[in-house]
């Protein structure tokens, strides 16, 4: 039976997850048709490239000062009919115009605005933008128009929504969050003094961007998954654990009351939970390949560090504190990331920089735990990256000492 054509909005479009979506979409053309990109601008041969092949109509970058440029790429690709707009505005704008999918590939928090304007545009939200969750907390949720509105593209937490087929929420007895463990698995905290960015960026599964591949190093981005794996099925944090699995097969697992458990098992290929996310509830062929079972082959799992990767356990405190308590966590650390990858911070200050801003906010934020609006997630974000500004200055000074 001949699919229904759907309208396809990607934000973010030039990075990682935009790149892979607009793949599957390239396979499956007589299924989507792509109704507008946004993107950062710094890409702008490549969105030009994007917006020609698949004769997109309005293209949005949220620096202006790539307008020039970009409407010079895509006259020199034949793509003169193709409309510009620039601004953070006319991205939430586009989220909002009620496209039938938006996928959400923007990283950062940034990210928020533009789920919000599409869950309440009535749009499916594919979601690949942990921090919509991590920290827009109850706001994301009180925007969706009805049930299910949100498709996960993670790949973790893609496996867990699958795996939820098999049974009622009732009947969930935990969510087991596979994890890598990254380049430094097996390692002690003494053996990660001296680790470098090099070294930190080397992830032996995934090729991701900078931030995402040292936190997936650090484990923080498992944290984040677990604050994320807990808001978007509704399952306590006690009730979620993480489990080290370096092969990458085994995506994420439920496990049900009566003993048994469900896992998504594939190949690390994030072509799958994206095309799910674009399609669902139905499935796509000629995707990503399968598990070869005509090879041997050996799937491992072992318990999570956590003296030498403390960062989950930081992660699961604040997810029981309070939104606001994750909020500060994504944004000092991602103030740390970018000061290790500077070099003003060692490898081992990341995750202890992180906790310091959280006790010295921790009173503020309990006091008034819930957010009333996006502007207020905004001014809580920029507090927490000056305090992780002038934590990470302190140590800066006494590394040159």
């Amino acid at each position: 039976m001949q699919e229904e054509h759907q309208n396809v909005i990607i934000l973010g479009s030039t990075g990682s997850i935009g790149t892979q979506a607009l793949d599957v979409i390239a396979r499956h053309r007589d299924r989507f048709e792509v109704a507008g990109l946004a993107a950062g601008g710094s890409h702008v041969d490549m969105l030009a490239e994007q917006a020609a092949t698949f004769n997109v109509p309005v293209v949005v970058v949220a620096d202006p000062a790539a307008v020039k440029p970009l409407r010079e790429a895509l006259d020199a690709r034949g793509a003169q009919a193709t409309q510009i707009r620039a601004g953070q505005r006319e991205v939430v704008a586009l989220a909002g115009i009620g496209a039938p999918v938006v996928l959400n590939g923007i990283t950062g928090s940034i990210g928020l605005e533009p789920s919000i304007a599409a869950l309440q545009a009535d749009s499916q939200l594919a979601l690949a933008n942990k921090e919509s969750v991590v920290a827009g907390g109850h706001l994301l949720f009180d925007a969706q128009t009805r049930e299910n509105q949100i498709n996960p593209v993670d790949s973790e937490h893609s496996a867990i929504w699958q795996s939820l087929r098999s049974g009622t929420h009732a009947e969930v007895s935990k969510l087991i969050v596979t994890a890598s463990g990254g380049p430094f698995r097996g390692w002690t905290r003494e053996q990660m003094r001296n680790v470098t960015p090099q070294q930190a960026l080397n992830h032996p599964t995934w090729n991701m961007g900078p931030v995402v591949t040292i936190n997936s190093s650090t484990l923080m981005n498992k944290g984040l998954e677990v604050i994320e794996a807990s808001r978007l099925f509704d399952i306590a944090p006690d009730n979620i654990e993480v489990t080290v699995h370096p092969q990458s097969i085994v995506h994420s697992m439920v496990e049900f009351r009566d003993g048994a458990t469900i896992c998504q098992a594939s190949p690390p290929d994030m072509r799958l939970p994206i095309a799910l996310g674009l399609s669902a509830p139905d499935r796509m062929g000629n995707v990503a390949k399968a598990c070869d079972w005509t090879k041997a082959a050996e799937w491992t799992f072992e318990p999570l560090d956590n003296e030498a990767f403390p960062a989950v356990d930081l992660a699961r405190r604040c997810l029981k504190a309070s939104e606001k308590h994750t909020t500060v966590l994504n944004a000092a650390n991602e103030q740390a990331v970018h000061a290790f990858l500077n070099g003003v911070i060692g490898y081992l200050d990341i995750v202890p920089t992180v906790a310091d801003v959280i006790d010295a906010m921790d009173a503020q934020l309990s006091a008034k735990p819930l957010f009333e609006s996006v502007e207020e997630v905004e001014q809580l974000e920029r507090e927490a990256r000056a305090r992780a500004d002038e934590h990470i200055a302190t140590i800066g000074k006494t590394k040159n000492l």
